[in-house]
């Protein structure tokens, strides 16, 4: 709590109580001189509750004490000091002592009441008064404890969301690597081999250069739906990202733009798969083909995916030597984030033929 909120409680709890003790001394006062232990009890039976929230229950045993002892002699009209401890007995006391002042309270009203041998109207009106104090007390905390959930919501959701937009941010930044690490590489090989097939081979040559410009049409398009993506103030759904979130059935086309001779079977029945799913598989396989490509030093890979009832099975193997020591790795690395994001794993390492082999599982629910 800060300095402004303590010095606005401490004005408030002031005002509080000079007020109750002014309506207890007020009503003695005006009828007539009293002695001077008669305004005493009265003053502890009202200005202790400036302390209230600092210690409920020793301020409503003081003023309690002291108004159930004036009564035999003076009796106001409302024990205002105690019902304003009752009341904050009720707002901010733990449960255990609520629960526990309540038979103390009653016992102490019956007491101040029954000794002086008050009629039951009396007992009626100063037994309501308490009641409600009491109530007003329950409901002022309930009050509290509503806005202050209400608050954590907020927050929560405002958390939520600021992670969601991180993931989100994430996502697009693994998209944009492999689009950029995709085409990039392979438009250099076809630029190296252009010069080379022009000599021998004129419409060959021409048609590598072409698949230079469609490569970089298609990686321009990616990019153009993720920097969409990233200027939307909010998060968008996986449905509404259009060309940032490729699918399976471009599997066939990636693999004949990879410049690589792709082997691709597909085993079982297709099933219905999530969005995320088939975008993950599709990075995944077009970040394996790039590093094929980059590492291997083969021409030849086989391209599995295998449906059960359970899981999508999916491996990109190769017969070359694996990935290069002293690479970044980054690679590899959002090839697993891609795999967990979706709940699925994958694994990367020598295949079972020599090589190198990736595979991926993921759930299908």
């Amino acid at each position: 709590m800060g300095w402004a909120a303590r010095l606005s409680g401490r004005w408030a709890d002031g005002a509080i109580g000079a007020a109750t003790t002014a309506a207890t001394l007020g009503p003695l006062l005006v009828s007539g001189p009293k002695a001077w232990w008669i305004v005493a009890l009265g003053v502890l039976a009202s200005a202790p509750v400036y302390w209230r929230r600092r210690a409920p229950m020793a301020v409503a045993l003081l003023v309690g004490g002291a108004m159930t002892v004036m009564v035999f002699w003076e009796k106001p009209f409302l024990p205002f000091g105690p019902l304003v401890a009752v009341y904050t007995i009720a707002d901010v006391s733990p449960a255990w002592k609520r629960l526990a002042a309540i038979p103390a309270i009653a016992a102490t009203v019956g007491v101040s009441l029954a000794l002086p041998g008050e009629d039951s109207e009396t007992f009626r009106l100063i037994g309501t008064a308490f009641v409600a104090a009491y109530a007003l007390g329950t409901s002022a905390r309930a009050n509290r404890s509503r806005t202050a959930e209400l608050a954590e919501r907020v927050r929560r959701r405002e958390q939520e969301h600021i992670a969601a937009v991180a993931e989100e941010r994430a996502r697009i930044a693994r998209d944009m690597h492999d689009i950029i690490t995709h085409a990039v590489g392979l438009m250099v090989v076809q630029a190296e081999t252009g010069p080379v097939v022009m000599r021998s081979d004129a419409p060959r040559a021409e048609a590598v250069f072409d698949a230079i410009a469609d490569t970089g049409r298609g990686a321009l398009t990616e990019l153009r739906g993720l920097l969409t993506a990233l200027r939307a103030s909010a998060v968008p759904a996986a449905e509404d990202l259009g060309p940032a979130q490729p699918r399976l059935d471009g599997l066939a086309s990636l693999a004949e733009r990879s410049g690589l001779d792709v082997v691709m079977t597909v085993e079982g029945e297709r099933r219905r798969t999530p969005g995320s799913i088939e975008a993950a598989v599709y990075r995944i396989v077009q970040e394996a083909l790039t590093n094929v490509r980059k590492h291997a030093g083969v021409g030849t890979v086989r391209l599995r995916l295998r449906w059960t009832s359970e899981e999508l099975l999916v491996e990109i193997a190769d017969e070359g030597g694996g990935p290069r020591r002293g690479g970044s790795g980054y690679g590899l690395i959002g090839m697993r984030e891609r795999a967990a994001a979706c709940g699925g794993t994958l694994s990367a390492g020598p295949g079972q033929d020599g090589g190198f082999m990736v595979r991926a599982v993921f759930p299908l629910e």
